[in-house]
C-alpha cells in the first residue's frame, strides 16, 4: 500500500492480444503471483526479450482496465546482484497492476557471469525497451517510474540520477519521472565491501561511479525512499544519506 501511495504522489492503455499472455513457470512463485494476479484481473505478458542475450527478458502486468493512463513503473528486483528472477516477484507486479499502474518486472545478468555496470547497462536497455514499446503505446508520452528493492534500489537510483546510462542506451527516453527505493545500499562504497568488492572492481579507480548518492544534483526527480528501521543487512544510513544529499539539492523526498 505504501509504494501504491508513492505512486500516486509521483505521479494502461496498450493492447493486449491473447496470444502474448503466456504460461507462468511451475513454481510456487509462479502459482502464487497467477493466483494474484487472476483474482485482481490483472493481465501477464511474459518472457519479453528486451535485449539479445537470455537474461535479456521481462514480464509485464497489465491492469484490468486498458482505459487507464497512470505513469508505468519499472521494479528492479535485488539479491546482492548474484540472484534474483522475475518470476519470484510477480506479486510485486500483480499488486501494482490491481492498482491501475502497468507494471514492468525485468532480469538482468549477475555476477560472477558479469560485472559492474553490466547489470546497470541491462537495466538501461530494459528502460529503452519500455519508452519505446509501451511508453508512447496510447499516442501520448507516458512518464516512467523506477522502482527497486535492495540491489535493485541501487540501480533504480544510478538509472535514476546518473543521466550517461540512457544517454548511452535510451537517448530518444524521456528522463525518469520518480524514484521509489526500498531499502537501497545507495551510499555504500560497493568497491571496498567484502561481499561486492569483486564485482564492482572495474570501478576501483573512481568509487563515486557505483555510489547513487555521489549524484543526487538539484531538479532529480521526486524520490519515496523507505527503509526498515531495524534492517541489518543494508544500513539505514544509505537511505537516509540519499536522502540527505537529494534535500540539498532541493528536491522532493
Amino acid at each position: 500500500m505504501l509504494f501504491a501511495v508513492g505512486l500516486a504522489a509521483l505521479g494502461s492503455c496498450a493492447a493486449l492480444r491473447p496470444s502474448e499472455i503466456l504460461p507462468v513457470p511451475a513454481n510456487s512463485f509462479g502459482r502464487l503471483y497467477s493466483t494474484i494476479a487472476s483474482d485482481r484481473g490483472t493481465k501477464l505478458q511474459a518472457a519479453v526479450a528486451y535485449g539479445p542475450l537470455a537474461r535479456h527478458h521481462l514480464d509485464i502486468y497489465h491492469p484490468k482496465s486498458v482505459a487507464e493512463k497512470k505513469p508505468l513503473v519499472i521494479f528492479y528486483y535485488g539479491g546482492g546482484w548474484t540472484e534474483g528472477d522475475r518470476a519470484s516477484y510477480g506479486f510485486v507486479g500483480a499488486a501494482f497492476a490491481a492498482r491501475g499502474y502497468t507494471t514492468i518486472i525485468p532480469d538482468y545478468r549477475l555476477y560472477p557471469n558479469v560485472m559492474f555496470p553490466d547489470f546497470q547497462e541491462d537495466a538501461a536497455l530494459a528502460y529503452a525497451w519500455v519508452a519505446r514499446n509501451l511508453g508512447e503505446a496510447c499516442g501520448t508520452r507516458r512518464p516512467i517510474i523506477l522502482a527497486g528493492h535492495s540491489a535493485g534500489a541501487h540501480m533504480a537510483a544510478l538509472l535514476t540520477l546518473d543521466g550517461t546510462y540512457l544517454e548511452r542506451f535510451a537517448q530518444e527516453a524521456p528522463a525518469p519521472s520518480g524514484l521509489i527505493g526500498l531499502a537501497g545500499p545507495y551510499a555504500f562504497d560497493p568497491t571496498t565491501w567484502p561481499s561486492t568488492k569483486a564485482m564492482f572492481a572495474p570501478a576501483a579507480a573512481n568509487p563515486d561511479a557505483a555510489r547513487p548518492v555521489a549524484f543526487a544534483r538539484a531538479h532529480a526527480p521526486p524520490a519515496l525512499l523507505v527503509h526498515g528501521l531495524d534492517d541489518t543487512t543494508v544500513r539505514l544510513w544509505n537511505t537516509r544519506g540519499l536522502a540527505e544529499a537529494l534535500n540539498k539539492q532541493g528536491n522532493v523526498v
